[in-house]
C-alpha cells in the first residue's frame, strides 16, 4: 500500500517534530485509506489486521474498547458483527451508531458493574489500544505502556466471560515478557503480532490472548 511521496508546501511556523509528523501523515497510505473508507483513524487497519489473523471479532460478540477515542476500533467491531460495543476513554468521543461511549477511567471501582449492565453480561472481547504520552526515551515509554497494559489485563479478567479474548498494545523492550507470562496464567493461548498497518519504525506490537479461563 504505497503512493507517491508528498512534501510539505511550507514549513513556516512549524517545529521540526511537527514537520516530521505532518510529512509522515501525508505519506502514510493508511491515513489516506482511512479517510477514503470512512474509518475514524488509521488504527482501524491495525485491528482489522489482527482480526484477520486471530479471528477475535464476529457476529453477536460483546466488545469493550479501552482507550476508544476517536472510535476507529469500535467502528471495526461493529462492522464485523458485534452485538454490543462499549468504548471507554478519558476523552469525549463523537457518537457512533451501534456503540455506547463512556467518558471516564476504566479503573473506577464501579466500572465493571456499569459495563455488565450495558453489555447485558460479561464481555467476549476486551480491546486495549491504550498508550501513554511518549517521552522519546525508549526505556521510560516501554515501562509506562507496560504498566497500562497490566492495568488493562487486570480489568479484562474482571469483565471477560470464560473463553473470551484480550488484546493490548505494547512496546518492544524485553520487559513485556513478564506481562505475557501473566497473561498465560489466565488464557489458554497468548501470542504477539505486529499488524501490517503498524509503522515499521515503531516499536509497538500487540499481545493477543484467547481462551480466557475465567476468574
Amino acid at each position: 500500500m504505497r503512493g507517491p511521496s508528498v512534501r510539505l508546501a511550507t514549513a513556516r511556523g512549524r517545529s521540526a517534530s511537527s514537520q516530521r509528523w505532518l510529512t509522515r501523515q501525508l505519506n502514510d497510505p493508511y491515513v489516506a485509506a482511512a479517510k477514503a473508507e470512512g474509518w475514524r483513524s488509521r488504527a482501524a487497519f491495525k485491528l482489522i489486521g489482527l482480526d484477520e489473523k486471530f479471528h477475535l471479532l464476529g457476529r453477536g460478540k460483546r466488545v469493550v474498547d479501552l482507550g476508544a477515542a476517536p472510535g476507529g476500533w469500535s467502528q471495526v467491531a461493529i462492522a464485523r458483527g458485534a452485538a454490543v460495543v462499549v468504548g471507554l476513554d478519558l476523552l469525549p468521543i463523537d457518537p457512533l451508531p451501534g456503540a455506547t461511549f463512556l467518558q471516564g477511567d476504566f479503573n473506577d471501582p464501579d466500572m465493571p458493574d456499569r459495563l455488565a449492565k450495558l453489555l447485558g453480561g460479561k464481555a467476549d472481547v476486551v480491546l486495549s489500544d491504550l498508550a501513554p504520552n511518549t517521552t522519546g526515551h525508549a526505556a521510560t515509554d516501554h515501562i509506562r505502556i507496560l504498566a497500562l497494559a497490566e492495568l488493562a489485563l487486570t480489568f479484562a479478567t474482571e469483565v471477560l466471560a470464560p473463553g473470551g479474548a484480550f488484546v493490548c498494545k505494547l512496546f518492544q523492550g524485553g520487559a513485556e515478557r513478564s506481562l505475557l507470562t501473566m497473561m498465560q496464567r489466565h488464557f489458554a493461548k497468548v501470542r504477539h503480532a505486529k499488524p501490517p498497518a503498524s509503522r515499521k519504525e515503531s516499536s509497538e506490537l500487540y499481545a493477543v490472548a484467547t481462551g480466557f479461563r475465567g476468574a
